[in-house]
């Protein structure tokens, strides 16, 4: 078929109103009956519990295929060590879709200390183990051996990121592109909504699915070379690690929707294509997505154990863009999701804010409208819409483009009319504020406004660390552009007559991070007056640049030298940013003895610790028999909790902990 992404783009409706609600789509025989399907068109199969919200990627491509036409049913968390519930929609007319679900299946299941998790927020009562490891291929497995060769195709975060060859943290080797240990026929990578379309329409005009290799966002594997940039195999790559720093470097830049190229990885005796990535959404495609007829719910069959917990987080929280220009090494994004910001319309937002409105169990409160940078609501200059983004530089780090538009002015407006709407209490912002790009806009309505009526009590960044030589490698700005940001903040809260505070997420244990940097950040958290709640400590997973730098000890985009810390080092870097914690004192004191910073040992002004503990008290977590470990919230979760009685409390309503 291959018709161009142009022609097979969504249409757009001009009756606004959203679409008639007309259920969930059917995970039983019975309820396609109900229906009136006879035979599925497509089913979709995830890792995830089935819940009919947009947050929910197998719900979005469900209800796109629906609105062409197409009927979709649905498997949600099959048991995979047995055939039945692959069986149970029966065969699909056209074919199986396959995603692992909003995660990576390995993240979702381990710590980045590879330790499993006692919880899974995106199953019923928030039930682990309802899904496998590497849960694509070992779905394609059952369907390849349950209903042989017919169209098979794999999608979602998974999928995307893993579509090259990669770093396996969990297996600590290079595995080979996905799509060969899943024996798929097709990988759409990014967000799918067109590529699936342009796959759907071809396999109904009949062409075989083997011959639909030149749809844009996907990949397929070939006998042939073809025609592109030629990356290093996936043998080399695996056996040296600078042609694995040199192919991130090729890959980085190819999720250039204005680059014609295909990119291709050698592997055995084929071949990976990635076809050229389909074009950002026009705003009123982005706007049909989210008129589409959700239910907002999860699927009655989890009503008796309580639902699933994924969804108490973004219920009330509102999407408003996609993509990301941010390009911080440790994040995946920019690969996954692109470069270019689309942003959904005005009125787009406030319809959905109406709907909100409308549920018996609103508050008042909208949780979040943002995405993956909130306060990103635009392309990042207008060079970007004619050719793409820049391959010599990046937008914001390590000093921002003069070419960047740095107006507020269309997200600000969108949130002065939701707080207008009747019912509407408070719009908080959650997801996440670029403050570097913040402090560029010479009008500081928005920065006024955001202090002023969308935080309770705190405000959290991510300046992520405190050693300019770190934020390089995160590709994040100097430090001293967060200190700045944070004078701005509280010059405008005491205008406000506000006792409001920043709150800032670090990093611990990055690439390019020495013993010596991370005593530095110690300090600062010493300084700062309060231990912040959450650490991340640096998980390397698929996809991201700072994953590659932790596999080869190269930065591929200068191919520079970098130092990588590991094992025991890692958890000394992690136990530094809470020293204040009696099980991290053998930690903390081996770090700084290390670091050669005895001073901060022991009684002085400066100190972070005492000379001496009791031992009993100086146990490390590892040590102790009876230690669970506590599930790390996924990344895409949006808090929902208020609390603005006590403004000293998080947003979780647990307490921040002074430094007294």
């Amino acid at each position: 078929m291959n018709k161009s992404s142009k022609d097979s783009g969504q249409k757009v409706r001009a009756d606004k109103t959203p679409k008639e609600n007309k259920g969930f789509l059917p995970m039983s025989k019975k309820e396609m009956q109900t229906q009136g399907i006879t035979q599925c068109d497509f089913i979709l199969v995830t890792g995830d519990a089935y819940v009919d919200h947009p947050s929910f990627g197998a719900a979005i491509i469900g209800r796109v295929l629906q609105s062409r036409g197409f009927s979709v049913g649905i498997i949600a968390q099959p048991k995979w060590q047995e055939n039945a519930d692959f069986m149970q929609l029966g065969a699909p007319r056209l074919g199986f879709l396959v995603t692992a679900g909003n995660l990576d299946s390995m993240v979702n299941h381990f710590t980045v200390n590879k330790k499993r998790r006692q919880e899974d927020v995106y199953a019923p009562g928030g039930k682990a183990g309802l899904r496998p490891d590497r849960a694509t291929i070992v779905y394609c497995g059952k369907i390849r051996e349950n209903f042989g060769e017919i169209p098979l195709i794999i999608g979602g975060i998974e999928a995307s990121l893993r579509r090259f060859a990669h770093y396996d943290y969990w297996q600590e080797k290079v595995r080979r592109p996905i799509l060969f240990d899943s024996r798929a026929d097709l990988l759409v990578y990014g967000m799918g909504e067109r590529a699936i379309l342009e796959i759907a329409e071809g396999l109904e005009a009949g062409i075989p699915v083997h011959q639909l290799t030149q749809i844009r966002g996907t990949a397929v594997i070939s006998r042939e070379a073809g025609e592109g940039v030629m990356l290093p195999s996936t043998e080399s790559v695996s056996a040296d690690t600078k042609a694995y720093a040199e192919a991130t470097a090729q890959i980085y830049q190819s999720n250039n929707a204005h680059d014609p190229q295909v990119y291709i990885q050698p592997t055995g005796n084929r071949y990976l294509w990635q076809n050229p990535p389909q074009p950002p959404l026009s705003q009123a495609e982005f706007d049909d997505l989210y008129d589409l007829p959700f239910t907002y719910r999860w699927h009655p069959a989890y009503d008796p154990v309580g639902g699933v917990p994924g969804l108490n987080e973004v219920k009330f929280s509102i999407t408003a863009n996609r993509g990301c220009y941010g390009n911080c090494t440790f994040c995946a994004l920019a690969i996954h999701q692109g470069k270019y910001v689309q942003m959904r319309s005005r009125d787009s937002i406030v319809r959905e804010a109406k709907r909100m409105t409308k549920e018996p169990d609103f508050k008042g409160y909208i949780h979040d409208i943002g995405g993956p940078t909130a306060n990103f609501s635009h392309l990042a200059c207008k060079k970007q819409a004619v050719r793409g983004y820049c391959k010599d530089r990046e937008c914001l780090a390590p000093t921002p483009c003069k070419n960047i538009d740095p107006s507020h002015k269309p997200y600000l407006e969108t949130l002065r009319a939701v707080r207008k709407l009747p019912g509407i209490k408070k719009v908080f912002i959650r997801s996440g504020i670029r403050y570097d790009y913040l402090a560029l806009d010479p009008d500081k309505a928005f920065f006024r406004e955001l202090v002023e009526h969308h935080i309770s009590g705190q405000l959290r960044v991510a300046p992520e660390h405190v050693s300019d030589t770190v934020l390089a490698h995160m590709g994040k700005p100097a430090f001293n552009v967060y200190e700045n940001f944070v004078r701005q903040f509280k010059q405008i809260d005491g205008q406000l007559g506000k006792n409001q505070f920043v709150l800032p997420y670090f990093i611990t244990g990055h690439p390019g991070c020495t013993l010596q940097d991370a005593v530095k950040l110690a300090e600062y958290i010493r300084e700062m007056g309060f231990f912040p709640e959450q650490v991340q400590d640096f998980y390397p997973t698929p996809g991201s640049v700072a994953t590659a730098m932790y596999h080869t000890g190269v930065n591929p985009l200068t191919m520079e030298a970098v130092y990588v810390p590991k094992g025991r080092e890692k958890n000394m870097q992690r136990a530094l940013v809470q020293y204040n914690k009696r099980e991290n004192y053998l930690l903390v004191h081996e770090a700084l003895t290390k670091a050669y910073r005895d001073d901060l040992i022991g009684t002085g002004k400066k100190a972070l610790i005492p000379a001496k503990v009791k031992k009993s008290e100086s146990r490390s977590p590892q040590a102790k028999k009876t230690n669970k470990t506590r599930p790390a919230k996924p990344a895409q979760a949006k808090q929902s909790k208020i609390n603005q009685k006590d403004k000293s409390r998080g947003k979780n309503g647990k307490k921040i902990n002074r430094i007294h």
